[in-house]
């Protein structure tokens, strides 16, 4: 019942493809924000964890036996503050009478799954290259001329 908006601005980096993401712009609509520091970190969190899903995180298995080969914090790569940006977070902040007596809605996972789209979307606009395996690595965009 909660909707969100994400604006995502990448850079690639035309040598070495690596991707960075200095600026996102999160705006929800979550009927009334009852506590607005909760609800900041809460889609803060849900951002990052974007980041993750779009850019880094993977679990690979061992083909011949089936085996985890990164199960452990040392070998499965997460997101890092060196790679996250400035994050604004911003609310509608209207009660929903609708949806209960106080006229709050849930702001859990909806901060996410918008946000992995977003960041693939300004891969994209900055590349030219429509990718649609996550995470994206720096191998996909090899083949691709960065202006």
């Amino acid at each position: 019942m909660s909707y969100i908006a994400h604006f995502v601005e990448v850079q690639v980096e035309p040598t070495t493809r690596r991707i960075r993401m200095p600026r996102v712009v999160s705006v929800a609509d979550c009927g009334r924000v009852v506590s607005p520091r909760t609800a900041v970190s809460q889609v803060r969190g849900g951002v990052v964890w974007a980041f993750g899903a779009a850019l880094r995180e993977a679990t690979e298995v061992d083909p011949r036996f089936g085996g985890f080969l990164n199960n452990d914090l040392v070998d499965y790569v997460v997101p890092v503050n060196a790679d996250i940006g400035e994050i604004e977070v911003d609310f509608i902040n209207e009660p929903d009478p609708v949806a209960n007596s106080v006229g709050v809605k849930g702001l859990g996972e909806v901060a996410m799954v918008g946000a992995s789209a977003a960041i693939v979307n300004a891969i994209f606009h900055a590349t030219g290259k429509r990718l649609r395996k996550l995470p994206v690595r720096i191998e996909h965009l090899l083949q691709v001329p960065i202006p």
